[in-house]
């Protein structure tokens, strides 16, 4: 360092291990100016030209042009705002790197074709509004046109996609395979037809709320016994099966009330019976399918909810106890 504190070229290349020709190059672009000149015209550079030199290697190495360091390097003037120019960089190359990984390790799991990998990308990418569009539209088309309960709509549909600033790699795919599962057209007919018999019953002026959310807690308790009994080794068959099957049923019906839970063409009469009961079986399995479950326990990870448990286990259980019943 000379004794005005600056330094020359040759010693801007000792401390930061950098060529002389490639620190001339910088500052020939005007990236890293020389602060002053010698009596003989020969550059020097002060320590925010050190700094600046620094981010402009470290950007480099990064991967960036000269066109994208010019810009983070605009209006960085002191040495506090190169340094928080220089985290802020590393801060958006870290994130785009984290939603490469996770693409890459989605299409080495799966085994991606190059149209998939397409996909995946553009997910991975997307912004927290057009992450939430994706789930508006979703619910929209999946409740076209149909005369549905609508707090229970608005209460499924309020829950939305909400990646943090630092995801995790088990975010960003649960992420991707949200997203996917709410494009899949196959999942949005199954989300529909549940919505279909709901306007059905509401329709037909029967009690659409028996087996609703509003029964969340007795469904709860269903499960948490019917997987008590899977866990136990207990048969559906079993007398345990039968109670809880015959609960099932008299909530189905109203437990007394003539107005039934379901209704539409082809349906049994709402009165219990062998065909009732193994008609309603069937009514619980789809409701229980793993792709409807799937699609809270991704918002869950998502989100960074507390983990959902799987119910398959135990709505299987429920379904072969309903219809060993009838």
């Amino acid at each position: 360092m000379t004794p005005s504190g600056k330094f020359t070229i040759g010693e801007l290349a000792r401390r930061t291990g950098l060529p002389v020709k490639t620190i001339r190059f910088y500052s020939d672009e005007g990236l890293v100016p020389p602060s002053d000149r010698t009596a003989a015209g020969y550059r020097l550079y002060d320590v925010t030209a050190l700094a600046r030199l620094e981010l402009v290697r470290t950007l480099r190495e990064l991967g960036l042009g000269l066109a994208d360091i010019e810009r983070v390097l605009a209006g960085a003037s002191t040495v506090a705002e190169l340094a928080k120019a220089h985290v802020a960089a590393l801060d958006d190359r870290l994130r785009e790197l984290r939603h490469r990984r996770a693409v890459l390790r989605a299409v080495a799991n799966r085994e991606s074709e190059l149209k998939e990998v397409e996909l995946m990308n553009k997910l991975a990418s997307m912004s927290d509004e057009e992450r939430k569009r994706l789930v508006d539209e979703f619910w929209d088309e999946v409740t076209a046109g149909l005369d549905v309960d609508t707090e229970f709509y608005a209460w499924m549909r309020s829950a939305k996609p909400e990646l943090p600033d630092d995801p995790s790699p088990e975010q960003l795919e649960a992420w991707i395979e949200f997203a996917e599962l709410v494009s899949d057209a196959e999942f949005r007919a199954l989300i529909r037809g549940m919505g279909e018999q709901q306007a059905q019953r509401r329709e037909a002026g029967h009690n659409i709320d028996a087996f609703s959310w509003a029964q969340k807690d007795r469904w709860d308790d269903w499960h948490a016994r019917a997987q008590g009994f899977s866990d136990a080794g207990v048969s559906p068959a079993a007398a345990e099966g039968k109670e809880l099957a015959d609960e099932i049923v008299r909530a189905s019906l109203g437990e007394g009330d003539t107005s039934a839970w379901f209704v539409g063409d082809g349906v049994p009469e709402p009165v219990d019976g062998p065909e009732y009961r193994t008609w309603l079986a069937g009514q619980i399995d789809t409701g229980g399918d793993a792709r409807a479950e799937r699609y809270w326990q991704l918002l869950a990870i998502v989100n960074g909810w507390p983990p959902i448990p799987s119910r398959i286990a135990a709505t299987e259980w429920i379904v072969s106890a309903v219809r060993a019943s009838a």
